[in-house]
Order: structure tokens, then sequence, then C-alpha cells
């Protein structure tokens, strides 16, 4: 039977509606607050213009506001468009142009957005527009197909919007509203294991503009859980963990070690300063989590699972880590080469990860990208985000890293993740990325920026004899770059083209 985002929260929240739903600083709201909250919103936003399939922007750090808005564009049957908060003007016009907004939801922050249609200021200006609207949840019959689109910048390139039927989105990004086993098979079944759940909490600590918080926030949603966010205009692993021990978080949402190695470096400084005791897992996903900042935090939290998982905006969760870089996958997932044949397990050929089954319809506003990436093979859809992997003899996975992020060298081709993955094990590395730069004689050759532990000098020759004892010589970085931070993007992800102009002296 069809799933639809909205009709699953209201029906949660009609059975759990004096439950915590949603906590933000010293800001707490049930399940039955937040259902009027977003009911308003929505017929506010109904009362702009918004219709079914519009698109209304959100451009604000983590606040209830954030997810008020998103909730209340499915109400509508519209969609909420994610904007990256540290875009700069030609960036925010761009999305705001190729999205085809009608209205924009922002923060205090953001004023005089550049954008002319019907904006909307968290503050007062918000709290009037829903003290106006009606509490009436008068929007008509929804459908499994409608949208829900996420805006993703990824690591390269312009940001695209990658369209999902809510119902697919459901299954590939939620876990089919149960993460523990099956899906579930109904909304009553849904909504029965919403009813009996106890009281759980997820810390999101990414910005809800990233894909991996808001799976994680509709999915603790569905389960009549209990959803904190990492609140704030940037990350701070101290404030993290006093929300952790504060809220009895339970489950904590991160990705990849540019959260990771923080949050473990916070707990070593004084291992008895935060009472972490009711952390049962750690999560990551959306970027990659090295085996050295996963041994990290797994030393510092001896009780809790730390859980390595990956996927993307076009594909959806597709497996989890076995160990490093090899993930165990389900059986819509696959490797293909270059003439979109499977490869064959330990064959040692390098192909394109794809995953069918519950995939997006495709990019807003743009065919060319839809038709290069979703295919058709053998009479079955796949989704081919750019990822390149190995196919071991057991089935696992073994990731690689995105194609268009690959290093060429005199023939030879290196993925940066799994240098940055040795580099990160140096003791002296706190973080670091790898690209390539052209070279005469190569083409191009390996180059890492560094960010150091302690912020004193280490040098390439240092370095390189770290990285040759792990990796062939055409990997290690000829060229090294130390930097006060690391160019990454709010949700974690490496910034490529950021840290290969470092690298070419640029910037």
């Amino acid at each position: 039977m069809p799933f639809n985002f909205a009709d699953l929260f209201e029906q949660v929240a009609d059975v759990a509606g004096d439950r915590e739903a949603l906590v933000c600083g010293d800001r707490h709201l049930t399940y039955a607050e937040l259902d009027e909250r977003s009911t308003r919103l929505a017929n506010h936003l109904v009362g702009l213009g918004v219709r079914p399939g519009s698109h209304v922007g959100i451009y604000a750090y983590n606040c209830p506001e954030w997810i008020e808005t998103w909730l209340a564009c499915f109400k509508a049957r519209a969609s909420g468009i994610n904007v990256n908060f540290r875009y700069v003007t030609d960036e925010l016009r761009y999305v705001f142009e190729n999205s085809d907004m009608v209205a924009l939801v922002h923060g205090p922050e953001f004023d005089d957005p550049p954008y002319d249609g019907p904006t909307l200021r968290i503050g007062e200006d918000y709290e009037k527009a829903l003290a106006a609207a009606s509490p009436d949840r008068s929007f008509g019959p929804r459908s499994g197909d409608d949208p829900y689109v996420i805006y993703t910048g990824g690591t390269t390139g312009m940001p695209k919007g990658v369209v999902w039927r809510s119902e697919d989105a459901f299954y590939a990004t939620m876990g089919g509203g149960n993460y523990a086993g099956p899906p579930v098979e109904s909304e009553q079944e849904l909504v029965d294991k919403a009813r009996d759940a106890g009281r759980f909490a997820h810390l999101i600590t990414p910005p809800l503009m990233h894909a991996a918080g808001q799976w994680v926030a509709m999915s603790a949603f569905f389960a009549g859980m209990t959803v904190v966010l990492l609140d704030g205009k940037r990350f701070d692993p101290h404030h993290a963990w006093e929300l952790v021990e504060r809220e009895k978080v339970g489950s904590l949402v991160i990705v990849g070690d540019a959260m990771g190695r923080p949050l473990a470096e916070a707990i070593a400084e004084d291992p008895s300063r935060y009472d972490t005791s009711s952390l049962f897992v750690v999560g990551s996903g959306g970027a990659a989590l090295s085996p050295a900042v996963k041994e990290q935090l797994a030393s510092a939290l001896p009780n809790a699972m730390v859980l390595d998982s990956f996927g993307s905006s076009e594909s959806g969760y597709q497996g989890r880590a076995a160990e490093a870089r090899k993930f165990t996958v389900s059986d819509t997932t696959a490797v293909f080469d270059d003439e979109l044949r499977r490869v064959e397990p330990g064959s040692a050929v390098v192909g394109r990860l794809a995953q069918t089954g519950h995939i997006p319809v495709g990019y807003y506003n743009d065919p060319e990208k839809t038709a290069a990436t979703f295919m058709e093979v053998a009479g079955q859809r796949w989704a081919f985000a750019g990822d390149m992997a190995t196919v071991e003899s057991d089935g696992t996975i073994n990731l690689l890293g995105r194609g268009s992020a690959c290093v060429n060298t005199g023939g030879e081709k290196v993925y940066p993740e799994e240098v940055e993955d040795v580099l990160k094990a140096h003791p002296a590395v706190f973080d670091a990325l790898v690209v390539g730069i052209p070279d005469e004689r190569w083409g191009e050759r390996v180059a890492a920026i560094v960010q150091t532990r302690t912020g004193d000098p280490l040098s390439l020759e240092d370095l390189q004899e770290h990285c040759r004892t792990k990796l062939a010589g055409y990997k290690v970085p000829r060229q090294v770059h130390l930097v006060a931070r690391t160019p990454r993007q709010p949700s974690g992800k490496p910034d490529y083209p950021a840290a290969k102009r470092v690298a070419m002296g640029e910037g």
C-alpha cells in the first residue's frame, strides 16, 4: 500500500501526541505541538500559492522551524528544498532559480536573500504567520507518488535536485519504517510500533540540509522517537557530548571523519567529563569514516557500537561496513564495468557502483544528467551515483570513492579516500584531503592537504615514509600543504574543488 510522509507523521502524532518529538537548544516540542505548528505553516504556505508539486526553500541553521517547514511542505504535497547556508550569492541564486521555488523560509541570519518571491523570516514574522493560520488538516488525499526533493552538491559540480517518490524514499532512505528488521507492510503496523515505543533519542549532528540528518529525523518520527538537533552555526563536539548527557541520547548520527575525529578527541581530553552511558550506537554515513577514526571512537566509547554505512542522495542506503572500506550489500546493489556487465567477484576489476529497486525519478530540470545517472540495464533501472568499487570474492563491495575525484598519474588511478585513510592514521595528522594537480610528466600528481593535530610542522618526507609502508609508490603524495583547517562542506563532506585550489596555490 502507498506510504506518504505526511500521512505517516500525522498518524504517529495522533497516537504519541504527548511524547517528546523534537529538542533543539532549550526548546522541546511534543508530537502534538510539532504536528499543529507544521499544519498551521502548511496552511499559511497554501495561502502564499504553494500547491501540490511546488518547491519551498528552507534556508536556515538547525532549528525547530527547519523541521516544521519540511513537514509543512509534505502536508501540502509540496517539497522543502534544502539550501546550503555556506553558498555565496551566485550559488544561492542558482539553487533558487533551478528549483523553481515559489516561497522561501529563512533564518534571521540570512536576511535579504537573492530571491524575488514570497519569503517568511523565522522569528516574530514566522510566529505571527502560524498564529493567524488554521490548525485544520484540510489538505485532501495524498499519494505515495508525492515528491521528496533533496538538493545535493556532492563533492564536485553544481547542486542538483534529486527527485524521489515519497514511497520509494520511505523504503530506500528510511528503512521502510523498521531499520531493525524487514520493512513494515502497512501504515497500521508502523503506527502500532510507534504507539508502543519507549523513549529513545537520536542526536543529529549534521545540518538538516544534509541527507543524513533528514533521513534519520524522519525515521525517528515514524518510530515515535525523539529527535535532538545539534544547534549552533558550527559543529561543536563538546556541545554534542553535553547533549548526549543531558538528553540521554541513545543514537548519535555523524558524517564521517570530519565529525568523528573531533568527537573522539573531545572525549579523550577528559574521559570522565561526560556521561555517555545512554549511548547505544554511533552511526556514520554520507562521508568516509576511516579505520583510524573508527578505532578512536570505539576506544572512547567501549559500550557503544560504531557503524559505518554508505549511500548517496541518488541511491539511498546501500550497505554497512564489514571492515575498512568493505561493505556488505543486498542484491539490489551491484558493480558494473564500462560495458555495463556485472563485475565478477574476486576479479579486481574496478567498476561503477549501482543501485536498483527503490531509486529516484531523476534530477529536477536536468534530463541530460538524469539519463546519464539513471540507466536501464537488461530491462532493469539502475542509479549510478558515481562511486567506483571492486567486488571481493565473498561478495562484499570494496568502495574506492567517486570517479570524478580520481587522480590519474602516469596512467595509474589513485582514489583519494584510500590515500586519505592512510594519511589520517599518521599520529600527527588530524584531517587530510587528497587531490590531483597538473604534472608535465605524469599528467597529474598526488597532492595532500593536511591539517595537523597540534598545528606543528610536518614534513613531506615524514608523510611519504609513513605512506610507503601501506601504499604503492604511485599513490604516495608528491607534495603536501599544511592548513589550519581542511576544506569541507558544513555536512562534513570533502570540498575537493577548494582543496584543489589550495594545492594549486590559488586559495
